[in-house]
């Protein structure tokens, strides 16, 4: 008979586990949702707790914990905000890892993929949909807390100028958590792809401490995982700009 392999956790998000087989150590996130799945992974049972199977392939978070990513995680509890969260397949995972108590405000400016972001947030509670572009963050200011942490995934020239835009408006503090899935082919061509990230590098070591920083290959050609805990340089001209949130974010906008 199979042995039905026990998922252990992870020491800085316990709804993060890994399953160990004699073929592959298989990722898996604690699931806060409800079938169906969500982009055709795998739901395991395990006594009376349901994961699902975190893909490295369908997302470059997963990609980076397989490759050994020593930064920061959504964990329970935690509030986060989640730059460009297309149709939610991340997003769905980082939901599952601040449960129960936790909220991803999730940031998509395509109204296509926002309405299934948002057909997709009706069996996650604490998914939290934003129809919004992640350069203009004043404009959801109002339905977005303070948090615990920003992850943005923004095919863009200038993604780390749009991360700390957000990071100066919506982080806690000093400590709190900044992760960016670095497309370096949106950075411009004519580069290689290590000139790009040690751009990227360079402009957020000035207010983030860093991780080592994690290329995504096999998985997603080109990417690379960076952040780190943002220092108390990013805080110094908050002011009194911060917009004060509602009771809840938009489900449409």
């Amino acid at each position: 008979m199979r042995e039905r392999r026990r998922p252990v956790p992870d020491a800085r998000s316990p709804r993060l586990a890994r399953i160990a087989s004699a073929e592959r150590i298989e990722l898996v996130t604690e699931t806060a949702g409800s079938l169906p799945p969500v982009y055709g992974e795998r739901w395991i049972h395990r006594e009376d707790r349901t994961y699902r199977s975190f893909e490295p392939g369908r997302s470059k978070l997963a990609a980076a914990l397989v490759h050994d990513w020593k930064g920061p995680v959504p964990a329970s509890g935690e509030d986060w905000l989640y730059l460009g969260a297309a149709t939610g397949t991340t997003a769905s995972h980082a939901a599952d890892l601040i449960a129960p108590s936790g909220r991803v405000y999730a940031v998509e400016r395509s109204p296509r993929s926002f309405a299934r972001l948002l057909a997709l947030a009706q069996r996650w509670p604490g998914l939290l949909p934003i129809l919004g572009d992640a350069r203009v963050p004043r404009e959801y200011a109002p339905f977005v807390p303070e948090v615990r942490g920003v992850y943005a995934d923004i095919a863009q020239p200038d993604q780390v100028a749009i991360v700390r835009a957000n990071a100066e408006l919506f982080l806690a503090g000093p400590g709190a958590s900044v992760v960016v899935a670095l497309k370096t082919a949106s950075m411009g061509r004519g580069r290689e792809a290590s000139e790009h990230l040690a751009d990227a590098e360079r402009a957020l070591r000035s207010w983030v401490d860093l991780a080592p920083s994690v290329r995504l290959d096999p998985f997603h050609r080109g990417h690379y995982l960076v952040g780190g805990l943002a220092r108390a340089e990013l805080f110094g001209g908050r002011g009194t700009l911060r917009v004060r949130p509602l009771r809840g974010p938009p489900r449409a906008r």
